[in-house]
């Protein structure tokens, strides 16, 4: 049997996602199978190619729902999980039906702070799968899916083998890094993982452009009532540490930055994890960001836009930003 596992690229938790997938579906589904990994992007238009679903079984991990006859599993933990009202209908009449094993295979529970560890729970309860050899990683892919780190600098500064590790995962440009690495992460610690040889090179580079990023955004970015703002659309960092804002300008509650790569113009929408502002005072990212067609979780979100759309993109960065900081949760730093 071939399983095409289909995950959300560049992104720890999608790979630690699609790795603990593919452990539970080989112990508990079928030991013979084999594996192949392709990663998911955000972007503007359609997201899935149904030809793409060409396995056995083909399973979306840490990404929004298709409605495809092809897909046999999914896992997600996004509030955005479905691209439209009518996919989101395709879903539940999939759940009400009695006569298939709809409900046995697709898994949606936006109350997880990482897709990792709904895989690990649901596949311990349903499928009988022994998560205790992969609680560290389910551990980590929800400190840091979850914005969990006990502060910006322990999260900015990088000392702990995930949060390395996450740098290099963010940052690959190789189409065959990531699925490379995903088989490692779940029969191996972060640490070896780390001083594998073709890990091992990426990272002085790595922290080198780290730090240019720290540089660049304390130089475009400013606080004004609680929210922060950058634009660093015209230089090639899409890929920057997303707590970089918050370890520059602490007091702020939201951030919300600019970039542009070759296939996207992209909003990131962000909350500062260690604010003061109390949880209910707090806007939901999320909705803001399904007005322009991104997505995300209540308290961090992205909006794609096509490149040569950076216009749009900039507009309604300037938007959400004035939106937040009329939202005001408290009076900033």
């Amino acid at each position: 049997m071939l399983v095409r596992v289909f995950y959300h690229g560049n992104c720890f938790d999608g790979a630690c996602s699609a790795s603990l997938f593919t452990r539970f579906h080989r112990e508990c589904i079928d030991a013979r199978a084999t594996y192949e990994y392709h990663g998911l992007v955000h972007r503007a238009g359609s997201l899935f190619e149904d030809g793409s679903f060409s396995g056995d079984e083909n399973a979306i991990v840490d990404f929004k729902y298709s409605p495809s006859p092809r897909v046999t599993w999914w896992f997600d933990h996004h509030l955005s999980a479905f691209l439209s009202p009518a996919d989101h209908a395709a879903y539940e009449r999939g759940l009400a039906d009695p006569e298939s094993n709809y409900r046995d295979r697709r898994f949606y529970d936006p109350q997880y702070t990482s897709c990792t560890s709904l895989i690990a729970d649901t596949a311990a309860a349903r499928f009988g799968f022994h998560r205790a050899p992969v609680n560290a990683l389910v551990h980590w892919a929800d400190i840091v899916d979850g914005a969990l780190y006990e502060s910006a600098t322990a999260a900015v500064e990088m000392r702990e083998p995930a949060m390395r590790l996450t740098l290099v995962i963010e940052s690959a440009d190789d189409p065959g890094f990531v699925p490379r690495l995903i088989p490692l992460l779940t029969s191996m610690t972060l640490e070896a993982i780390l001083e594998q040889p073709f890990v091992a090179a990426l990272l002085p580079p790595l922290l080198e452009r780290h730090r240019a990023a720290i540089a660049l955004i304390r130089e475009r970015s400013s606080e004004r009532r609680g929210t922060i703002f950058f634009d660093i659309a015209d230089r090639e960092v899409e890929g920057y540490n997303k707590f970089i804002p918050y370890y520059l300008h602490p007091g702020a509650t939201y951030s919300v930055g600019l970039s542009r790569s070759s296939f996207r113009a992209k909003v990131a929408v962000g909350t500062n994890p260690w604010t003061r502002a109390q949880p209910e005072q707090l806007v939901n990212l999320a909705a803001i960001c399904e007005r322009y067609g991104g997505g995300g979780h209540a308290r961090v979100g992205a909006i794609s836009f096509p490149p040569e759309q950076y216009r749009q993109a900039e507009e309604a960065a300037q938007v959400i930003a004035e939106e937040l900081r009329a939202a005001e949760p408290h009076s900033g730093g």
